[in-house]
């Protein structure tokens, strides 16, 4: 994995430890203005219920979660999803979320689903289960 600009030390760390250690199952990152960093918010072992609850409703946010879900066939599968939440409400907060977002990208090398929601209707859990096949 590349460093990305823009990603702080703790994020890194946090991507990380998402990633390597599974402790935890969700990170949720902050956007700042300028100069444009990733800062963490929230790391933690949440439901989807919780995840949903933990994104503000006037406010971008990116979001990497770990989905676990059962495949048709009955065996567990987990995959990471990279979310771009940016509400309606969240006003020029785009900019700085847009640019971390494609950095995440290209820093979470194995990361197969990204997707941009401004609803939590968008995130519903059985959609996101089928997004990944």
């Amino acid at each position: 994995m590349s460093h990305p600009t823009g990603l702080s030390p703790e994020a890194v760390d946090a991507l990380h430890r998402l990633k390597d250690q599974r402790d935890v199952n969700t990170v949720i990152l902050h956007c700042a203005p300028a100069p444009h960093a990733l800062e963490v918010e929230l790391v933690g072992n949440l439901t989807h219920e919780e995840l949903l609850q933990a994104l503000p409703p006037d406010a971008a946010r990116l979001v990497v979660h770990e989905l676990a879900f059962a495949t048709r066939e009955g065996s567990r599968r987990h995959e990471t999803v990279l979310i771009q939440w940016a509400p309606a409400e969240a006003g020029g907060q785009e900019e700085p979320c847009t640019e971390g977002y494609a950095a995440l990208k290209e820093f979470l090398t194995d990361t197969r689903m990204h997707l941009t929601a401004g609803q939590k209707d968008q995130l519903d859990y059985r959609r996101l289960v089928a997004l990944n096949g």
